[in-house]
This record gives C-alpha cells, structure tokens and sequence, in this order.
C-alpha cells in the first residue's frame, strides 16, 4: 500500500535593504533571485519588504516600523518563514525570531539548505555538512534563548553557558572529523585525475542556471541532469570528449551565485580543483538575462579567489533565441539610461573586447551556432594538445584536411 504523502509548500516572505553598496534596481534584481531560491528550495514568494538605510539594523536588520509592518503581514497571511537578502547575526534572528515567531532564513542559509537537498554524492554530502557546521558555530548562542526565560535562576546561568561551550567544541570536532574525510578524498580525486594521463581538460564554468549543464550533454552525449533550477549540478562531471580525432576531458561544474556563503567556497575546494587543474575555461554566461554582465564578474571575482582568472578562456554566450531588447526598442537620438542594445551590437562589442578567437554566440538548446562553438573549442584545445605533444600535429593538420 502506498504512502501518498502531500509536501506542504511554505509561504515566505523576502526582506531586502536598499543601502550605499546596492541601489533600488540591484536590490530588485537580488530579491528576484532570492526568489528563485526560494522556489528550488520549495516554497512560494507571496510578498517582499525594501527599506533604504545607509547600514543594516544591528538589532533586527531593517527598522522598527518596517518590522512591524512585516509582523502584521505575517501574522495575516499565515506566512511560514521570512528570507533576508543578507546574512543575518545570531543577534538579529535571534531579536527578529522574538518578533515574528516563525522560522526565519537569511540567503547563506536558504543557499546551503538547497545544497543539501541536492546533494547525491558522499563528497557533496561531507562538503554540504561542513558548510553548515562552518555556518551554524558563529550563532550558536541562538539555539539558547529559552534559558533567559529563565532569568538567571539558581544553577541556570553557568550550565547554560556550558552546554554553549560544550556543543562549540562538539561542532568544532565535527568540523575537523569531515575536513579529515574531505582531504582524504581529494587525494582520491587527485589520483583519479592523474591517472586521465596527459589529456587537455577543459572545464564548464559560469553563473547557476546559465546552461553548464545542457553544453556538457551536447558536447559529451551523455545524459547529465540538468533544469530550469538553480544549482542543479553540484558534483564535478568529468567526460571524455572527441572533435575531429582529438581528444579532451570535459568537466562540469557547479554554478556560481553572488553572496555565495564562502563557507561553501571552503567546503566545495575538492569540485573546484577541477576548475583549478584544467588547461582551458569555457565561461558560459546566460545573455538573455537582463542582468548577464554582472552575473560574468560575479563568476570572474569567484574565479580570482579559486586563483584561475588567468587560464586560457572562451566566453560562450548562451541563450541568444531569448535574447529580448528591454524596454521597447527606441530610437537612436533617444538614447537614455535604460536603453538595451541589439544583438548584434552586443556581438560587435564583446568581439571587439574579448577578440573574436576567444567568444561566440549560441543557443546551446536549439543547436544554433553550435558548428562555430565546435570550431573555436577545437582551434583552443588543438593549440593547447600540440604544446604537450608537438610531435601529432601533424595527424591534426590531417585531420582537417579530411
């Protein structure tokens, strides 16, 4: 007999600050994406809170107006959690958590949460865990707060205080226990790796949900899990790819996110060696998004950090069938601030920026520009193989010959 058992989905509300490091259009467009998490993570968006101030309430992260507004909202709609923009203190959910008497998320939390709901592989599992042991010690002190109900009876105030200690160092052991299995593993991978021989490898980098994953089924024919979600892929996928009788590996790789928790940065080191030891970077960027540039030097900034911006690179523009020019097209002496460019000209610029060896326009979906996609990769991985075998070039000069 079957369980058929009904998933509540949770209503949430999102809580985000205008302030002198993000303007009113950035804000909307993070809110947008904390959305989205919201709903990969499972729940649905039902309203959102924007407050301007010049630095965040260090007590209950917005205002004291704006709270209560949010309070009488939650308590009206029978909201289940609220989600801030940012990371919150343990002071802040723990005030914030008093006011509204419901869960409350900020977006490190909401992001490592969806991580561990997507995590298959033993690896991805231990790097998931340790990001939370990593995100969870700093706000301990959260998990007390029924001891001040208290108010410092007899033999309350010291017990508490250690049961705090006793479960930091508890964390902290765990903490180390999983960094212990994490280094284990990547001398596993790094055995793995080595043994692929000499080949060139070429890693799929780019923002979450731009099409990593849909490029690396085309290119390798193989079946890798993709869909319209964010960080579909958090495991490296490394397959064996040929084009005109030459040989690469081909890694996927898990996306990148602005505000992404560094605690996962730490935690994932072992999936972004693959970005570390490959020769060439094939950086795909989602064009038809309003906000694509950004989103390429939020990857950019990610890979200076992981010390890759340096590798041999092709910008893959992914995407171009839904490429929209927003707002309506307007005309040339009516140029202002919202003005979007055509495709075209969007091609002519970035061409002329990156150089057009290094950059093409495709939509990986629809097979479009898929030829010229092939040709450049191979142009850059057979300058790349030649280095390390000099002595083939000639069977390649064959091969396009053919």
């Amino acid at each position: 007999m079957e369980n058929n058992i009904e998933v509540k989905t949770e209503r949430a509300v999102l809580v985000g600050l205008i302030t002198q490091k993000q303007n009113q259009d950035q804000v909307k467009e993070y809110l947008d994406e904390l959305s989205f998490l919201a709903e990969t993570a499972g729940a649905q968006t039902y309203q959102r809170f924007v407050q301007k101030l010049d630095l965040p309430n260090p007590s209950t992260f917005v205002g004291k107006g704006k709270m209560m507004e949010i309070a009488d909202y939650v308590k009206e709609h029978c909201i289940d959690m609220v989600i801030f923009d940012d990371d919150l203190s343990a002071t802040q959910i723990r005030n914030v958590e008093k006011i509204l008497s419901i869960k409350i998320l900020d977006r490190s939390n909401l992001i490592l949460d969806i991580f561990a709901s997507r995590a298959r592989t033993a690896s991805s599992k231990i790097q998931v865990e340790l990001a939370q042991y990593q995100y969870l010690l700093p706000r301990l002190t959260r998990m007390w707060t029924h001891l001040e109900r208290q108010k410092g009876g007899i033999g309350m105030r010291g017990p508490g205080e250690t049961q705090i200690e006793t479960d930091r160092r508890i964390i902290q052991q765990k903490i180390a226990l999983l960094k212990d299995k994490l280094k284990k593993i990547d001398k596993q991978k790094h055995v793995q790796r080595g043994n692929r021989g000499k080949l060139v490898r070429v890693a799929l980098v780019g923002y979450t949900n731009v099409g990593k994953s849909t490029t690396m089924n085309l290119m390798s024919k193989s079946d890798v899990f993709a869909e319209n979600k964010l960080f579909a892929t958090l495991d490296a996928t490394v397959r064996k790819v040929v084009i005109k009788n030459i040989p690469f590996l081909l890694a996927d790789t898990v996306g990148f996110i602005r505000k992404l928790p560094h605690q996962l940065v730490d935690s994932f080191k072992s999936t972004l060696d693959e970005v570390r030891e490959s020769d060439l970077l094939v950086h795909v960027v989602d064009i038809s998004h309003p906000n694509f540039e950004e989103q390429y030097h939020v990857v950019n900034d990610t890979l200076k950090e992981i010390e890759c911006l340096d590798k041999p690179t092709i910008i893959l523009f992914n995407k171009v069938d839904a490429y929209k020019r927003e707002p309506e097209e307007v005309s040339d002496l009516n140029l202002d601030e919202n003005y979007r460019p055509t495709l075209v000209e969007l091609q002519k610029t970035w061409m002329s920026k990156i150089g057009d060896h290094h950059c093409v326009f495709v939509s990986i979906l629809n097979k479009l520009n898929i030829d010229e996609f092939k040709d450049l990769l191979y142009s850059e991985v057979r300058r790349l193989h030649v280095q390390r075998f000099p002595y083939n070039d000639f069977l390649y000069q064959d091969a396009e010959q053919s």
